[in-house]
C-alpha cells in the first residue's frame, strides 16, 4: 500500500482563507492540488508552484 499524503490549503498563502485538504497518494495530491491552486487561485501551473506545493505535503497516519 502507497504511503498516504496530504495537502492543506489552510498552511499556503492566500487571500480565500481557503480550507481545502486534499488526501491520497503523493501523485493524486499533487495533481489534485496543482488543479485546485489554478482553477480556484488564479496561480499559473509552472516548475516553481508544483516545487512549492510537492515540498509541502505531509505523510498521512493510517
Amino acid at each position: 500500500m502507497a504511503n498516504r499524503k496530504a495537502a492543506d490549503c489552510r498552511l499556503m498563502p492566500s487571500e480565500k482563507n481557503c480550507s481545502l485538504y486534499i488526501s491520497g497518494t503523493a501523485e493524486e495530491v499533487l495533481d489534485t492540488a496543482i488543479k485546485h491552486a489554478v482553477a480556484d487561485h488564479g496561480h499559473a501551473d509552472t516548475p516553481e508552484l508544483r516545487k512549492e506545493i510537492q515540498s509541502s505535503l505531509k505523510d498521512v497516519d493510517d
